[in-house]
């Protein structure tokens, strides 16, 4: 059941541009990034990591008021209750296709945007890397926030003042890996994506469950 589910919001995805749509998003931010802190090589190096991370976190917004309310009202998500899925494990299998429609992405969109924003080489390696463990983490907490908004009417801001305190600790440490260019930052990062990949599920699946009580 959850390779289907993995599968079907996928293709749905795909359909709606979700898979490409990342990939812009990060070229665009990067292309106008110059025009709003000046030309300045060595200011634009500096600060490029740092805006590629908040870029990946607005590219995991873009379509969280699709990843769960769609589903609920039309009652696919019951439908799959009563067929024996726990609303964790449904919950769990939409967070892997929704990190497959916008992680992958992200990191090949990465590449030509480090470019345009005049990144090293060392700098690079540390985004790739950070990005590649940071991104589920941001996956798992568009999930949850979108299970704990499903329902609500006028969620779509409700949901950014949600996700974007929680995301902090990740954009923190996931931007002072590139200030101390060590691995204890990334170390922090992997920590707090796993932990949100566990807490997720559970806390999405917990909410699902009380909306429907």
């Amino acid at each position: 059941m959850i390779g289907a589910i993995i599968r079907r919001d996928l293709a749905r995805a795909l359909r709606s541009g979700g898979l490409w749509l990342p990939l812009a998003f990060l070229l665009l931010i990067a292309t106008l990034i110059p025009f709003a802190i000046g030309p300045d090589a060595t200011l634009l190096a500096r600060t490029g990591g740092g805006m590629l991370w908040i870029a990946a976190l607005l590219a995991s917004l873009l379509p969280i008021d699709r990843l769960v309310e769609p589903d609920r009202e039309s009652g696919v998500i019951d439908q799959l209750v009563l067929r024996g899925g726990g609303e964790g494990a449904i919950l769990l299998a939409k967070t892997v296709a929704h990190w497959l429609s916008f992680g992958p992405p992200l990191l090949i969109a990465a590449l030509p945007a480090a470019a345009m924003l005049g990144l090293e080489g060392g700098t690079l390696a540390t985004v790739m890397i950070g990005l590649a463990l940071g991104t589920p983490g941001l996956a798992a907490l568009a999930m949850l926030v979108a299970a704990l908004t499903a329902g609500l009417r006028g969620s779509g801001a409700l949901t950014g003042l949600l996700v974007l305190p929680l995301a902090v600790p990740i954009l923190i440490f996931g931007a002072g890996a590139l200030q101390i260019g060590g691995t204890d930052g990334l170390k922090l990062v992997a920590a707090c994506s796993l932990m949100l990949c566990v807490v997720s599920p559970i806390a999405g699946g917990a909410a699902l469950r009380a909306g429907r009580d």
